[in-house]
């Protein structure tokens, strides 16, 4: 029975070495710990993060920190059921200590998802010019530049808010759905609105690349986001696909103030 206590003691101090990184977006919740190789071991999405739901994946995982970013209000009962429950939490927020500089004028408006994104960028690719594309529920488009300075961005409607748009502020277009394959150009209505939305966020993309890459010449390029899956492979070489680059940022920011 010792022997037995002896392993499960040792199993659960192997778990608790386990960072919890969450991530409550405007429409899902996604969750992911990682090892201590800062790997991502599991990653669940989910529509109703609440109490109960967190009970069970720490009752499993057993992890010894979590990070907390929310771009909406969190519950009182989540942030104290996280406090209680691991040894060092950390709610993200504008006033949280960060590995990279940043030269945002306004950072207390500054969407906490972009943030990660470019800390997850800067410690993939360090020393090195960064464009990052999130492709949310809005598409946003930021910069770091050589010296890990994070030096702001823009914003634009995301895929399915442009489709809806043209739906709500017209009389007769249709609601289209995203594809994966779409053309060039649309041989019916349908195919127009699909491709005229779809292919212009190609463009845009490429235009934005094209445009950093004349004055940095290294510039690497991170593509992310939910809607990216609509995209790969779509765009020309130097845009490069990392599907959990937020998650990989709150991670590296969850240890940069643990270890402070």
């Amino acid at each position: 029975m010792v022997f037995f206590d002896l392993l499960y003691n040792l199993n659960i101090s192997r778990k608790s070495l386990m960072n919890l990184v969450i991530d409550q977006g405007n429409t899902i919740c996604k969750i992911a710990f990682f090892d201590k190789q800062d790997e991502p071991v599991d990653v669940i999405n989910c529509m109703d993060l609440n109490v109960a739901f967190l009970d069970e994946i720490i009752k499993r995982n057993h992890p010894g920190s979590c990070i907390l970013s929310s771009v909406k209000d969190s519950r009182p009962e989540i942030l104290q059921f996280l406090k209680e429950n691991v040894d060092f939490f950390l709610q993200l927020d504008y006033t949280t200590s960060l590995p990279i500089k940043n030269a945002y004028k306004t950072p207390q408006t500054l969407g906490l998802d972009r943030v990660a994104a470019a800390v997850g960028a800067w410690g993939i690719q360090p020393g090195k010019p960064l464009l990052i594309i999130d492709m949310g529920t809005a598409i946003t488009y930021d910069f770091v530049s050589e010296d890990g300075t994070y030096l702001g961005g823009n914003i634009a409607p995301g895929l399915r808010m442009r489709l809806q748009a043209l739906n709500m502020y017209t009389d007769k277009l249709p609601l289209v759905e995203p594809y994966t394959i779409f053309d060039s150009l649309g041989s019916d209505t349908e195919m127009a609105i699909r491709a005229g939305v779809m292919q212009g966020i190609v463009y845009e993309v490429e235009g934005y690349y094209r445009s950093l890459q004349q004055s940095h010449y290294n510039l690497f390029a991170f593509l992310t986001g939910g809607d990216l899956i609509y995209f790969d492979g779509k765009l020309k070489n130097g845009i490069f696909v990392f599907k959990n680059l937020v998650l990989i940022g709150l991670n590296r920011i969850l240890h940069y103030n643990a270890n402070s």
